[in-house]
């Protein structure tokens, strides 16, 4: 009866921490978009289920303004480019019936939090093969508080998200023997990313190093290497150069010789150079320790010695600790959540093994964790939310935690509301069919058209083959004024941006047809209206010349 009571306690703590998390997470991350925090990546992926569903798979033309072509080559972006050739996420054709029930960018986002709020669910009924309740609980609390997992939740949607529910169900999996469940996991984990098989190519290794499936482990390592290799090698090039020519470069370029490279050829260039390949993943030191105490810290650094972690986990870490750029070693960005399952599995595995031995003498009533350390662990739990946090990940808390402080950069929450009232009777004039360039914030809210693109480019590629200027231009400079002090991007946005619009005014290519609170509304061959117009004067005597 104590025991029964005793789960039942603990069901409720996994179901209150996962409807906590779900309800925060969700309340924050609808906030951050509705305010027009959500931005680029938001637009993209929301454009891609867009086109999805009218039958023009995995098109966009905010991918193609990323594309090689358009960046190292200066060519326009087109509508029918296929980011296939960028990341190959077929996965993404799984959520496709929830998107055509709700074909808004904030389906996306209920889409995230809901996955990821059912992985910690998962994780709990993994952890329940190997300890008692208290423990498994512990332990998926740890998951809701994780660094790791909250930024990135808290962020724009990305495909990235579905990996700890694909990863923790195939350990599930794996653990009952379900063997049919195991393999439709495992194909749907290589299908979220063109680089998520470096995740279950961990799991390979760790089933052959711990002997339990050591065939398995074969046949899901060769599995996971051949497809990427294909993959990046074979397929993704077919639609175009960018897993080449921009993204291997890019994170990787340090490992070749020339202005491209195949992932074969970085390999090599890894393994014909190990020196190299040592400097590169201890550089730099400082924040490879800070990532890795941060990665760690929600569990009680247990991770540190968990053998089956560095086994599952070593594989997404080591892809991110020998990449380049500030954005791998970010724990908020959602490139960390790869490394998340592997370091809670082994975990789990660590505290089996030594609840197993002190299970002698221990009442079923009894915790297994010295009350020593549960504090410990609750004190880490607690620096890790506060880390979070104070963090300001993907700016979700900017009515709280100002972007800077010295200069300070900080929008209070009324006003921002009292902006986005001005904001959206602009939007609204845009008919649904235009073609459009916006500012980075307002993207993701008109991202569900054909014809998209970033301000200040103004010229597509459209289906005709033909390159046409946009119908219409809106930019919110309210926003760019407000951060310019302290970032040179908006600065430089703004300064360049003026100009510009002056200069499409003054022409008669575009007129002012609405200007509200730092908005500017343009239509291609329109007259400007006189009231906006004044406006728009009014307002860009307040920003210094460049």
């Amino acid at each position: 009866m104590l025991l029964r009571l005793q789960k039942q306690s603990v069901l409720r703590m996994v179901m209150g921490a996962a409807i906590a998390f779900f309800l925060f997470t969700l309340i924050l991350t609808l906030h951050r978009h509705y305010t027009f925090y959500s931005s680029y990546d938001q637009g993209i992926f929301n454009q891609v289920f867009w086109n999805n569903l009218h039958g023009r798979f995995f098109q966009s033309t905010l991918s193609s303004q990323l594309s090689t072509n358009v960046v190292h080559n200066s060519e326009v972006p087109e509508v029918f480019y296929h980011r296939l050739g960028q990341h190959f996420t077929p996965a993404l054709l799984l959520w496709l019936p929830l998107y055509a029930l709700f074909p808004y960018p904030a389906t996306l986002t209920v889409l995230q939090v809901t996955l990821v709020t059912a992985a910690g669910l998962v994780l709990y009924v993994l952890a329940r093969q190997y300890l008692e309740p208290p423990l498994s609980a512990m332990i998926t609390v740890s998951f809701y508080c994780a660094n790791a997992v909250l930024g990135p939740t808290l962020s724009n949607f990305h495909d990235i998200c579905q990996i700890p529910l694909f990863m923790f169900s195939l350990l599930l999996a794996m653990e009952k023997r379900w063997w049919w469940l195991f393999w439709v996991l495992a194909v749907l984990i290589l299908a979220v990313r063109e680089d998520s098989g470096v995740s279950l190519f961990g799991v390979g290794f760790y089933m052959i190093l711990s002997k339990r499936y050591p065939r398995i482990g074969l046949a899901v390592c060769t599995l996971s290497f051949g497809y990427m290799i294909v993959l990046t090698n074979l397929i993704m090039p077919l639609f175009s150069e960018d897993i080449s020519q921009r993204f291997m470069m890019e994170r990787f370029g340090q490992y070749a010789d020339g202005d491209e490279a195949s992932t074969l050829e970085i390999i090599w260039g890894m393994v014909s150079n190990p020196m190299r390949l040592i400097v590169e993943l201890f550089s730099p030191l400082d924040r490879t320790i800070k990532y890795l105490l941060g990665q760690w810290l929600p569990l009680a650094f247990v991770p540190a010695i968990a053998p089956a972690s560095w086994m599952i986990a070593g594989f997404p870490l080591l892809k991110l600790l020998l990449g380049k750029g500030m954005s791998v070693l970010a724990i908020s960005i959602r490139y960390a959540m790869t490394v998340v399952p592997g370091l809670f599995y082994g975990t789990i595995l660590w505290w089996g093994r030594k609840q197993n031995r002190g299970a002698e003498g221990m009442s079923n009533s009894q915790s297994p964790i010295p009350k020593s350390f549960r504090r410990f662990w609750i004190i880490c739990l607690s620096l890790s939310l506060f880390f979070t946090f104070t963090s300001n990940p993907n700016r979700t808390l900017y009515f709280l935690i100002p972007d800077s402080i010295q200069p300070l950069v900080y929008v209070p929450l009324p006003r921002q509301w009292e902006h986005v009232s001005q904001v959206r009777p602009l939007l609204a004039q845009i008919p649904p069919g235009a073609s459009v360039t916006a500012s980075t914030y307002l993207i993701p809210h008109l991202s569900g058209r054909r014809e998209i693109i970033r301000f200040p480019n103004l010229q597509l590629r459209n289906d005709a083959r033909e390159v046409v200027n946009v119908d219409y231009i809106i930019a919110d400079l309210w926003q760019m004024q407000q951060y310019q002090t302290a970032f040179r991007e908006e600065r430089e946005l703004l300064q360049n941006g003026i100009p510009f619009i002056d200069q499409l005014s003054s022409s008669g290519q575009y007129g002012i047809i609405g200007f509200k609170d730092g908005v500017i509304l343009m239509q291609k061959g329109a007259a400007s209206v006189e009231q906006a117009i004044a406006s728009w004067q009014a307002f860009r005597q307040q920003v210094p010349p460049k």
